[in-house]
């Protein structure tokens, strides 16, 4: 089971990991894209974080709500509303929970990326976040498939996104601002595949240490 406490501990993890590469994310958008994707979210996830604390007494869904509605208004370019989507639709998918399941917490992961498909109109291999969370989602649907736990599900979902990452590379933008460049998009590690890789990894550090 994933806790409300471990959801809320989560997405602070996940703003210090923003804050500390902050500089390395904006610095990859500024080879394919606006050069802000590190300062866009390094601000809205300050303020996340200041409101973390007012989210100790609601369940998970209405935690993920405020974060979402948070991001929407502080996060600029596409960032915002890309991310504010993902945890609106991860709300959605998680009303009255208290804790998660392994069920759950596919249903988490699989709602926010569908919600990302649809409000960015991207697909996999267009050079995006999509590139990172789907693979992501579909191991984590395989390993719970395989009769695997949350953690070890979750073990398998980010080495997932890890590559998936790594794959963005090679790829031609088809999508977004780096889309603009055409071939000059080839060889650069798409920014907010990066940072959707960390939102990932930030969850396994905290389901992998429920003491913490």
């Amino acid at each position: 089971m994933v806790t409300q406490s471990q959801i809320v501990e989560w997405l602070k993890v996940f703003a210090c990991v923003i804050e500390h590469h902050k500089e390395d994310l904006t610095e990859l958008d500024a080879a394919i894209g606006d050069a802000d994707h590190g300062i866009n979210m390094d601000r809205g996830f300050r303020k996340v974080r200041s409101i973390l604390p007012s989210c100790a007494n609601k369940d998970i869904s209405d935690t993920l709500k405020t974060v979402s509605m948070t991001l929407i208004s502080n996060v600029g370019g596409a960032s915002g509303p890309l991310y504010g989507t993902w945890f609106l639709r991860a709300s959605s998918a998680t009303v009255d929970k208290e804790e998660l399941t392994e069920e759950d917490m596919l249903k988490l992961l699989q709602a926010g990326l569908d919600g990302v498909i649809e409000r960015g109109k991207a697909q996999l291999g267009d050079k995006t976040m999509i590139d990172v969370l789907s693979p992501a989602v579909d191991t984590f649907e395989q390993a719970l498939s395989q009769g695997l736990g949350t953690l070890p599900a979750l073990r398998q979902a980010v080495t997932a996104a890890e590559q998936g990452l790594k794959n963005t590379i090679p790829m031609l933008a088809k999508r977004g601002r780096a889309s603009y460049l055409g071939e000059r998009s080839i060889g650069h590690q798409d920014p907010g595949g990066t940072s959707a890789y960390y939102m990932l990894r930030s969850l396994l550090e905290v389901v992998e240490s429920p003491g913490r």
